[in-house]
């Protein structure tokens, strides 16, 4: 074992774990010209050690592992599922932790609307956590805060995508019986470059329409207004005119937005997440939960648009019993519209055109040149793919 070594951005999946167990403090994470973090090295002060090597996820690998049971499921109060994702399966979870003195850990907005892991203790605190955030998040030193309130007893669920929880059981060396780990069905995280470019266009654009000047007050990735598989992108805007405060929601359908036409494209993913080394049960996690697309075919008697979960049992030891898993289903038949259980993003062919284009012209001129059939914006993509 040595000092870690990162000579391709594909090795590397930014979960922070060498950072965080570092002993010498030889190691921070540095933004590249992508938006993405990536460990650099000081040698002056690094003895060595090797757990570096030892903590990543990329570098040990687990095997595949299929869930042991498979479930639909779906928080019973309606209003927490409309404000989540899918069914709201990660509140029931929290609340259980919560309920028994522990700590929950997860992905909130910051002041800047930047995604960063956090923690709570109270019930109140877990609406911060609920919803899709669709920016690789800021994991910070929330591994050694997780050992930290493991060594005194408390129980902890932390939940992240499958690199991180697979970060964080590397970091911790050791099971922990008052652990719970979720991760979920991740498609892939983007650039948080991406999105802050993205973002600052977005209230630019915004403030110019309204001729006034608008504070950005929520971000909705996953709004339900329109339905759970026609789901919408809504900010909200606060704005004081004539003393009169008013807000004001800016919404589009998912598929009229263009920062989500840009993710599920997969043009802006980090580029480890073409080859993830997480899927398949390989994080560790004890449950893994999503949508569950495809309910309307295979069970149309619980499908109201207003969003259902699968979530697969990785280990059942750790399962809290009577936590909303309404039915018990097949992991194929699971899994048959949500291939990103086992299968990794494909690169889009312009993924590299998109991200020089962003760091020259913004967002919205980028977005234009990779989506235009112009004469001039066919002839970009043609020379980028010739050369």
């Amino acid at each position: 074992w040595g000092m870690i070594k990162i000579t391709h951005a594909e090795q590397c999946c930014g979960c922070s774990s060498c950072v965080q167990i570092c002993p010498k403090q030889s190691i921070t994470f540095v933004e590249d010209m992508e938006g993405f973090l990536y460990p650099q090295i000081n040698t002056s002060t690094c003895s060595d050690c090797g757990l570096c090597e030892k903590v990543c996820p990329v570098l040990n690998q687990a095997e595949e592992k299929s869930p042991s049971k498979v479930y639909l499921g779906k928080h019973p109060d309606d209003f927490i599922r409309v404000q989540s994702s899918s069914g709201g399966l990660f509140s029931l979870f929290a609340e259980q932790i919560i309920e028994l003195g522990g700590v929950v850990f997860g992905a909130r907005f910051n002041e800047v609307w930047e995604v960063i892991h956090d923690y709570t203790e109270t019930k109140e605190g877990l609406a911060q956590f609920r919803g899709s955030k669709y920016v690789q998040s800021v994991i910070g030193d929330s591994y050694k805060y997780v050992k930290t309130f493991l060594n005194s007893g408390r129980k902890v669920l932390f939940t992240g995508t499958p690199c991180q929880v697979a970060g964080l059981k590397r970091f911790l060396q050791k099971d922990y019986e008052n652990l719970l780990t979720i991760d979920f069905i991740c498609h892939g995280v983007p650039s948080p470059l991406v999105w802050r470019k993205f973002l600052k266009e977005e209230i630019v654009h915004y403030n110019i329409a309204g001729s006034n000047t608008s504070v950005l007050t929520g971000v909705n990735f996953r709004s339900k207004s329109t339905g759970w598989k026609n789901f919408s992108v809504v900010f909200n805007y606060s704005r004081e005119t004539n003393n009169v405060k008013q807000t004001i929601e800016h919404s589009s359908v998912f598929t009229d937005n263009p920062y989500m036409d840009v993710f599920l494209s997969n043009l802006i993913l980090r580029p480890s997440c073409y080859q993830c080394p997480s899927k398949s049960g390989k994080s560790g996690a004890d449950i893994t939960i999503g949508d569950f697309w495809g309910i309307e075919s295979l069970l149309p008697e619980y499908d109201d648009d207003q969003g259902l979960s699968v979530v697969f049992v990785n280990n059942e030891h750790k399962i809290i019993p009577n936590v909303g898993l309404i039915h018990e289903v097949a992991y194929w038949d699971a899994i048959q519209n949500n291939s990103s259980a086992e299968n990794s993003a494909c690169k889009h062919p312009y993924r590299e055109l998109f991200m020089k284009l962003l760091s020259k012209y913004g967002f919205a001129k980028s977005y234009f040149y990779l989506t235009s059939n112009n004469l001039l914006c066919r002839i970009v993509r043609k020379f980028f793919s010739y050369i």
